[in-house]
C-alpha cells in the first residue's frame, strides 16, 4: 500500500465525524478510504488521552494548594498583627 500524505483538513474532519458526530472509526476509514490505524493515531493526536487528562487535572489541584497555603499564611500573619493590635489597645485603656 502507498503511503498517502493526507491535508491536515482531511485528517481534521475524519477525526470530526468520529468525534462530534459518534461514527465509528471502523465506519469512518471505510467511508473515507483510509486504515483505521491511521484515523485512530489522528484521533490520538487530537484528543487529549484520560493520563493526559488526569496529569492535567493533578497540575491544577497542586496550584490551587499552592494558592490556598499562600492565601492561608498571609491570613494568618493578618490575625497575629490584629491579635498584637488589641493586646496593645486592651493595655492602653486601663
Amino acid at each position: 500500500m502507498a503511503n498517502r500524505v493526507y491535508t491536515p483538513e482531511f485528517k481534521d474532519e475524519a477525526v470530526r465525524q468520529v468525534v462530534e458526530r459518534g461514527y465509528t472509526v471502523k465506519e469512518v476509514a471505510e467511508r473515507l478510504g483510509i486504515s483505521e490505524a491511521s484515523l485512530y493515531n489522528w484521533r490520538k493526536a487530537v484528543v487529549p488521552s484520560k493520563e493526559d487528562e488526569r496529569a492535567e487535572e493533578l497540575l491544577e489541584a497542586k496550584r490551587e494548594n499552592l494558592s490556598l497555603r499562600a492565601e492561608l499564611r498571609r491570613t494568618q500573619e493578618e490575625r497575629d498583627i490584629l491579635k498584637k493590635a488589641a493586646a496593645y489597645f486592651a493595655k492602653g485603656s486601663e
